[in-house]
Protein backbone atom coordinates (compact mmCIF):
# COMPACT_ATOMS: atom_id res chain seq x y z
CA UNK A 1 0.00 0.00 0.00
CA UNK A 2 1.19 3.19 -0.47
CA UNK A 3 2.21 5.06 3.08
CA UNK A 4 0.13 7.20 4.16
CA UNK A 5 0.56 11.37 4.93
CA UNK A 6 1.24 10.20 8.74
CA UNK A 7 2.76 6.91 8.03
CA UNK A 8 5.32 6.47 10.87
CA UNK A 9 3.00 8.39 13.29
CA UNK A 10 1.82 6.01 16.11
CA UNK A 11 -0.91 7.00 18.26
CA UNK A 12 -2.26 5.03 22.28
CA UNK A 13 -5.29 5.31 22.15
CA UNK A 14 -7.29 5.09 25.59
CA UNK A 15 -10.51 6.83 24.16
CA UNK A 16 -13.78 5.64 23.89
CA UNK A 17 -17.41 6.61 22.25
CA UNK A 18 -17.24 8.75 19.54
CA UNK A 19 -15.75 11.72 19.92
CA UNK A 20 -12.09 11.00 20.42
CA UNK A 21 -12.38 7.18 18.53
CA UNK A 22 -13.84 9.46 15.58
CA UNK A 23 -10.16 11.72 15.41
CA UNK A 24 -8.44 8.53 16.03
CA UNK A 25 -9.96 6.60 13.14
CA UNK A 26 -9.60 9.51 10.72
CA UNK A 27 -6.07 9.74 11.68
CA UNK A 28 -5.64 5.90 11.19
CA UNK A 29 -6.87 6.47 7.98
CA UNK A 30 -4.49 8.83 7.35
CA UNK A 31 -1.71 6.05 7.61
CA UNK A 32 -1.43 6.38 12.01
CA UNK A 33 -1.08 3.24 13.63
CA UNK A 34 -3.53 3.13 16.09
CA UNK A 35 -3.43 0.98 19.42
CA UNK A 36 -7.35 0.98 21.01
CA UNK A 37 -7.12 0.18 24.45
CA UNK A 38 -10.13 -1.27 26.16
CA UNK A 39 -10.99 -3.00 28.97
CA UNK A 40 -11.38 -6.89 29.26
CA UNK A 41 -14.29 -6.73 30.50
CA UNK A 42 -16.37 -5.24 27.15
CA UNK A 43 -14.09 -2.96 25.88
CA UNK A 44 -15.74 0.59 24.23
CA UNK A 45 -18.93 0.61 25.76
CA UNK A 46 -20.39 1.27 22.33
CA UNK A 47 -19.68 -2.57 21.38
CA UNK A 48 -22.68 -2.90 23.33
CA UNK A 49 -24.77 -0.09 21.92
CA UNK A 50 -27.60 -1.59 19.66
CA UNK A 51 -29.67 -2.14 17.77
CA UNK A 52 -28.62 -2.10 14.98
CA UNK A 53 -26.36 -4.66 14.79
CA UNK A 54 -24.09 -6.06 11.49
CA UNK A 55 -24.67 -9.34 10.49
CA UNK A 56 -21.87 -10.59 12.44
CA UNK A 57 -23.66 -9.40 15.50
CA UNK A 58 -21.38 -6.16 15.92
CA UNK A 59 -22.48 -3.00 17.07
CA UNK A 60 -23.24 -0.73 14.08
CA UNK A 61 -22.39 2.30 16.21
CA UNK A 62 -18.92 1.24 16.99
CA UNK A 63 -17.80 0.22 13.91
CA UNK A 64 -18.50 3.69 12.82
CA UNK A 65 -15.41 5.10 14.15
CA UNK A 66 -12.88 2.23 14.89
CA UNK A 67 -11.51 0.96 11.46
CA UNK A 68 -7.83 0.51 11.18
CA UNK A 69 -7.31 0.01 14.78
CA UNK A 70 -5.59 -2.58 16.44
CA UNK A 71 -7.28 -3.57 19.73
CA UNK A 72 -5.60 -4.08 23.53
CA UNK A 73 -7.17 -5.96 26.36
CA UNK A 74 -5.23 -4.10 29.34
CA UNK A 75 -6.50 -3.73 32.59
CA UNK A 76 -5.82 -0.48 33.88
CA UNK A 77 -7.02 -1.38 37.32
CA UNK A 78 -3.85 -3.53 37.81
CA UNK A 79 -0.23 -2.40 38.28
CA UNK A 80 0.49 -5.65 35.70
CA UNK A 81 -1.92 -3.17 33.59
CA UNK A 82 -0.61 0.06 33.95
CA UNK A 83 2.97 -1.06 33.36
CA UNK A 84 1.95 -2.71 30.14
CA UNK A 85 0.08 1.15 29.05
CA UNK A 86 3.25 2.70 29.90
CA UNK A 87 5.28 0.44 27.82
CA UNK A 88 3.05 1.24 24.94
CA UNK A 89 3.00 5.38 25.38
CA UNK A 90 6.44 4.82 25.52
CA UNK A 91 6.85 3.53 21.60
CA UNK A 92 4.36 5.85 20.43
CA UNK A 93 4.19 9.82 19.52
CA UNK A 94 0.63 10.47 20.76
CA UNK A 95 -1.46 9.20 23.43
CA UNK A 96 -5.71 9.93 23.07
CA UNK A 97 -7.66 9.82 26.40
CA UNK A 98 -11.77 11.33 27.13
CA UNK A 99 -11.69 10.14 30.42
CA UNK A 100 -13.21 11.68 33.53
CA UNK A 101 -11.12 14.61 34.60
CA UNK A 102 -8.29 13.27 37.41
CA UNK A 103 -8.94 9.45 36.13
CA UNK A 104 -5.77 9.19 33.99
CA UNK A 105 -3.52 10.97 36.77
CA UNK A 106 -4.86 7.98 39.30
CA UNK A 107 -3.84 5.51 37.09
CA UNK A 108 0.00 7.09 36.66
CA UNK A 109 -0.58 7.92 32.90
CA UNK A 110 -1.37 11.88 33.52
CA UNK A 111 0.42 14.40 31.65
CA UNK A 112 2.84 15.23 34.02
CA UNK A 113 4.14 12.54 34.82
CA UNK A 114 4.50 11.25 30.87
CA UNK A 115 5.83 14.56 29.81
CA UNK A 116 8.46 14.07 32.03
CA UNK A 117 9.30 10.58 31.36
CA UNK A 118 8.65 11.13 27.18
CA UNK A 119 8.92 15.11 26.84
CA UNK A 120 8.23 14.51 22.34
CA UNK A 121 4.90 13.20 23.76
CA UNK A 122 1.74 14.87 21.82
CA UNK A 123 -1.16 14.22 24.88
CA UNK A 124 -4.80 15.07 23.49
CA UNK A 125 -7.58 15.32 26.37
CA UNK A 126 -11.22 15.86 25.23
CA UNK A 127 -13.84 16.43 28.34
CA UNK A 128 -16.80 17.67 28.00
CA UNK A 129 -16.45 20.86 29.86
CA UNK A 130 -12.44 21.66 30.34
CA UNK A 131 -10.46 20.97 32.71
CA UNK A 132 -11.04 23.66 34.72
CA UNK A 133 -14.14 23.98 36.96
CA UNK A 134 -16.53 22.03 34.73
CA UNK A 135 -13.80 18.97 35.13
CA UNK A 136 -16.14 17.03 37.03
CA UNK A 137 -19.42 17.48 34.69
CA UNK A 138 -19.65 14.32 32.50
CA UNK A 139 -19.52 14.85 28.96
CA UNK A 140 -22.27 13.60 26.66
CA UNK A 141 -23.23 15.00 23.05
CA UNK A 142 -27.06 15.45 24.22
CA UNK A 143 -26.13 17.47 27.38
CA UNK A 144 -23.70 19.70 25.44
CA UNK A 145 -26.50 20.46 22.02
CA UNK A 146 -28.41 21.31 24.91
CA UNK A 147 -26.51 23.60 27.69
CA UNK A 148 -24.63 24.88 24.70
CA UNK A 149 -27.19 26.65 22.81
CA UNK A 150 -27.57 24.19 19.60
CA UNK A 151 -30.93 23.23 20.79
CA UNK A 152 -32.27 26.56 21.45
CA UNK A 153 -31.62 27.39 17.46
CA UNK A 154 -32.76 24.11 16.38
CA UNK A 155 -36.41 23.45 15.91
CA UNK A 156 -39.51 26.11 15.40
CA UNK A 157 -41.45 28.15 17.98
CA UNK A 158 -43.90 25.52 18.04
CA UNK A 159 -41.86 22.17 18.39
CA UNK A 160 -39.55 23.67 21.06
CA UNK A 161 -35.39 22.69 20.88
CA UNK A 162 -34.71 19.70 19.30
CA UNK A 163 -31.39 18.02 19.35
CA UNK A 164 -29.72 17.50 16.37
CA UNK A 165 -30.63 13.68 14.74
CA UNK A 166 -26.91 12.63 15.24
CA UNK A 167 -24.54 13.25 18.02
CA UNK A 168 -23.21 16.11 15.64
CA UNK A 169 -21.45 18.18 18.97
CA UNK A 170 -18.73 14.88 19.15
CA UNK A 171 -18.30 14.48 15.70
CA UNK A 172 -16.93 18.68 15.83
CA UNK A 173 -15.07 17.69 18.90
CA UNK A 174 -13.26 15.13 17.32
CA UNK A 175 -12.03 16.72 14.03
CA UNK A 176 -11.19 19.88 15.77
CA UNK A 177 -8.56 17.33 18.06
CA UNK A 178 -7.49 16.05 14.66
CA UNK A 179 -6.32 19.61 13.78
CA UNK A 180 -4.71 19.86 17.29
CA UNK A 181 -3.62 16.53 17.13
CA UNK A 182 -1.47 17.52 13.78
CA UNK A 183 -0.84 20.88 15.02
CA UNK A 184 1.16 19.35 17.86
CA UNK A 185 2.86 16.81 15.44
CA UNK A 186 3.77 19.43 13.42
CA UNK A 187 5.46 21.58 16.14
CA UNK A 188 7.48 18.67 17.73
CA UNK A 189 8.77 17.92 14.07
CA UNK A 190 10.66 21.62 14.50
CA UNK A 191 11.25 21.48 18.17
CA UNK A 192 10.96 18.22 19.26
CA UNK A 193 8.64 18.26 21.87
CA UNK A 194 5.77 17.45 22.33
CA UNK A 195 2.65 19.45 24.16
CA UNK A 196 -0.70 18.72 25.91
CA UNK A 197 -3.81 19.04 22.95
CA UNK A 198 -7.25 19.80 25.21
CA UNK A 199 -10.65 20.43 22.96
CA UNK A 200 -14.19 20.21 24.84
CA UNK A 201 -17.46 19.48 23.67
CA UNK A 202 -18.53 23.00 24.61
CA UNK A 203 -15.94 24.97 23.47
CA UNK A 204 -15.95 23.09 20.12
CA UNK A 205 -19.61 23.71 19.83
CA UNK A 206 -19.40 27.25 20.91
CA UNK A 207 -16.82 27.25 18.12
CA UNK A 208 -18.99 25.83 15.40
CA UNK A 209 -22.23 28.04 16.15
CA UNK A 210 -20.14 30.19 13.78
CA UNK A 211 -22.32 33.08 12.91
CA UNK A 212 -25.06 32.92 15.66
CA UNK A 213 -22.23 32.85 18.35
CA UNK A 214 -20.93 36.20 16.44
CA UNK A 215 -24.26 37.36 17.11
CA UNK A 216 -24.82 37.18 20.24
CA UNK A 217 -20.87 37.82 20.94
CA UNK A 218 -21.01 41.31 18.51
CA UNK A 219 -24.54 42.56 19.47
CA UNK A 220 -25.96 40.91 22.82
CA UNK A 221 -28.59 39.46 20.93
CA UNK A 222 -29.48 36.02 21.62
CA UNK A 223 -30.84 34.17 18.77
CA UNK A 224 -33.80 32.46 18.53
CA UNK A 225 -35.08 28.71 16.90
CA UNK A 226 -36.43 29.89 13.09
CA UNK A 227 -36.76 25.90 12.17
CA UNK A 228 -35.57 25.57 8.39
CA UNK A 229 -35.45 29.97 7.80
CA UNK A 230 -32.52 31.22 7.62
CA UNK A 231 -32.44 34.82 9.58
CA UNK A 232 -30.71 36.88 7.40
CA UNK A 233 -31.30 35.38 3.22
CA UNK A 234 -34.55 34.94 1.76
CA UNK A 235 -35.04 32.33 0.21
CA UNK A 236 -32.88 30.51 2.21
CA UNK A 237 -35.11 27.58 3.89
CA UNK A 238 -37.22 24.42 2.74
CA UNK A 239 -40.43 24.89 0.28
CA UNK A 240 -43.35 22.79 -0.60
CA UNK A 241 -43.34 21.02 -4.09
CA UNK A 242 -46.04 18.86 -5.43
CA UNK A 243 -44.65 15.88 -3.03
CA UNK A 244 -41.43 17.09 -0.69
CA UNK A 245 -39.98 19.79 0.52
CA UNK A 246 -37.44 21.44 -1.83
CA UNK A 247 -34.13 23.02 -0.09
CA UNK A 248 -33.80 26.49 -1.87
CA UNK A 249 -30.74 28.75 -1.02
CA UNK A 250 -31.27 31.62 -3.59
CA UNK A 251 -28.53 33.43 -1.20
CA UNK A 252 -27.89 36.62 -3.31
CA UNK A 253 -29.63 38.72 -5.96
CA UNK A 254 -28.21 37.06 -8.91
CA UNK A 255 -29.01 33.66 -7.77
CA UNK A 256 -32.83 34.66 -6.96
CA UNK A 257 -33.48 36.19 -10.10
CA UNK A 258 -32.01 32.72 -11.69
CA UNK A 259 -34.12 31.08 -9.54
CA UNK A 260 -37.42 33.17 -10.34
CA UNK A 261 -36.56 32.60 -14.11
CA UNK A 262 -36.53 28.72 -13.30
CA UNK A 263 -40.32 29.07 -11.87
CA UNK A 264 -41.24 30.67 -15.18
CA UNK A 265 -41.66 34.01 -13.22
CA UNK A 266 -38.55 36.21 -13.83
CA UNK A 267 -40.65 39.30 -13.20
CA UNK A 268 -40.63 38.40 -9.29
CA UNK A 269 -36.80 39.28 -9.30
CA UNK A 270 -38.23 42.92 -10.84
CA UNK A 271 -41.22 43.08 -7.76
CA UNK A 272 -39.93 45.98 -5.71
CA UNK A 273 -40.93 43.91 -2.71
CA UNK A 274 -38.34 41.55 -4.00
CA UNK A 275 -35.84 43.28 -5.47
CA UNK A 276 -32.67 42.64 -2.95
CA UNK A 277 -32.14 40.40 -0.25
CA UNK A 278 -33.20 42.96 2.32
CA UNK A 279 -36.80 43.73 0.30
CA UNK A 280 -37.20 39.52 0.14
CA UNK A 281 -36.34 38.75 4.28
CA UNK A 282 -38.83 41.66 4.80
CA UNK A 283 -41.43 40.48 2.88
CA UNK A 284 -40.31 36.61 2.94
CA UNK A 285 -44.64 35.15 3.89
CA UNK A 286 -45.96 37.14 0.63
CA UNK A 287 -42.45 35.62 -1.42
CA UNK A 288 -42.81 32.13 0.23
CA UNK A 289 -46.43 32.04 -1.11
CA UNK A 290 -45.59 33.37 -4.48
CA UNK A 291 -43.03 30.36 -4.74
CA UNK A 292 -44.90 27.63 -3.66
CA UNK A 293 -47.55 28.65 -5.84
CA UNK A 294 -45.44 27.55 -8.75
CA UNK A 295 -43.59 24.96 -6.85
CA UNK A 296 -46.38 22.64 -6.21
CA UNK A 297 -46.62 22.27 -9.47
CA UNK A 298 -44.01 19.83 -9.87
CA UNK A 299 -42.33 17.24 -7.85
CA UNK A 300 -39.61 18.10 -6.10
CA UNK A 301 -37.12 16.16 -8.11
CA UNK A 302 -38.28 17.98 -11.14
CA UNK A 303 -37.10 21.28 -9.35
CA UNK A 304 -34.02 19.73 -8.66
CA UNK A 305 -33.45 18.88 -12.39
CA UNK A 306 -34.46 22.41 -13.68
CA UNK A 307 -33.00 24.42 -11.28
CA UNK A 308 -29.83 22.55 -10.64
CA UNK A 309 -28.99 23.67 -14.57
CA UNK A 310 -29.30 27.28 -13.98
CA UNK A 311 -26.91 27.11 -10.90
CA UNK A 312 -29.82 27.68 -8.31
CA UNK A 313 -27.99 25.72 -4.67
CA UNK A 314 -31.24 23.58 -4.06
CA UNK A 315 -32.34 20.13 -3.47
CA UNK A 316 -35.25 17.67 -2.19
CA UNK A 317 -34.96 16.13 1.33
CA UNK A 318 -33.10 12.99 1.11
CA UNK A 319 -33.13 9.76 3.35
CA UNK A 320 -29.88 8.21 3.78
CA UNK A 321 -30.31 6.20 1.46
CA UNK A 322 -31.41 8.82 -1.11
CA UNK A 323 -28.14 10.46 -0.07
CA UNK A 324 -25.59 7.93 -0.90
CA UNK A 325 -27.38 7.25 -4.00
CA UNK A 326 -26.74 11.22 -4.58
CA UNK A 327 -22.73 10.69 -3.63
CA UNK A 328 -22.76 7.58 -6.04
CA UNK A 329 -24.48 9.18 -8.87
CA UNK A 330 -22.22 12.85 -8.39
CA UNK A 331 -18.87 10.07 -8.26
CA UNK A 332 -18.14 10.71 -4.41
CA UNK A 333 -17.60 6.89 -3.72
CA UNK A 334 -18.97 7.54 -0.64
CA UNK A 335 -18.88 3.41 0.71
CA UNK A 336 -15.53 1.60 1.01
CA UNK A 337 -15.05 -2.11 1.49
CA UNK A 338 -12.58 -2.87 4.05
CA UNK A 339 -10.82 -6.19 3.92
CA UNK A 340 -12.03 -8.61 6.28
CA UNK A 341 -10.43 -10.79 9.05
CA UNK A 342 -11.91 -14.02 8.16
CA UNK A 343 -14.69 -11.88 7.86
CA UNK A 344 -16.66 -10.43 4.89
CA UNK A 345 -15.50 -7.35 3.84
CA UNK A 346 -16.65 -4.53 6.13
CA UNK A 347 -18.92 -2.12 4.47
CA UNK A 348 -17.39 1.54 5.97
CA UNK A 349 -18.29 5.30 5.28
CA UNK A 350 -15.23 7.03 3.27
CA UNK A 351 -12.74 8.84 4.06
CA UNK A 352 -14.65 12.42 3.32
CA UNK A 353 -10.62 14.08 2.61
CA UNK A 354 -9.66 13.32 -0.86
CA UNK A 355 -5.11 13.58 -1.12
CA UNK A 356 -3.85 13.11 -4.83
CA UNK A 357 -1.02 11.90 -3.10
CA UNK A 358 -1.46 10.24 0.00
CA UNK A 359 -5.31 8.93 0.11
CA UNK A 360 -6.92 7.67 3.21
CA UNK A 361 -6.21 3.60 3.10
CA UNK A 362 -8.70 1.10 4.84
CA UNK A 363 -5.98 -1.49 6.19
CA UNK A 364 -8.14 -3.49 8.73
CA UNK A 365 -11.31 -3.89 9.55
CA UNK A 366 -12.73 -2.50 13.54
CA UNK A 367 -11.21 -4.82 15.65
CA UNK A 368 -12.50 -7.76 17.71
CA UNK A 369 -11.97 -7.23 21.47
CA UNK A 370 -8.98 -9.60 21.99
CA UNK A 371 -9.94 -13.17 23.55
CA UNK A 372 -13.97 -12.92 22.68
CA UNK A 373 -15.55 -13.83 19.79
CA UNK A 374 -18.37 -12.25 17.97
Amino acid sequence: MTPGALTGVRIADFSRVLAAPYATMLLADLGAEVVKVERPDGGDETRSWGPPWSEDGESTYFLSVNRNKESRAIDLRSAEGRREAHDLVAGCDVLVENFRDGTMERLGLGYATLSAEHPGLVYCSITGFGSREGASLPGYDLVAQAVGGLMSVTGTPESGPVKAGVALVDVITGLHATVGIQAALRHKERTGQGQRVEVNLLSSLLSALSNQASTYVTTGQVPQALGNVHPSIAPYELLATADRPLAVAAANDKLFALFARGLGRPELAEDPRFATNADRVAHRAVLVAELEDVLREQPADHWFAVLSELGVPCGPINDLGQAFALAERLGLAPVADIPGDGRDPVPTVAHPITLSATPAVYRIPPPRLPGRAV
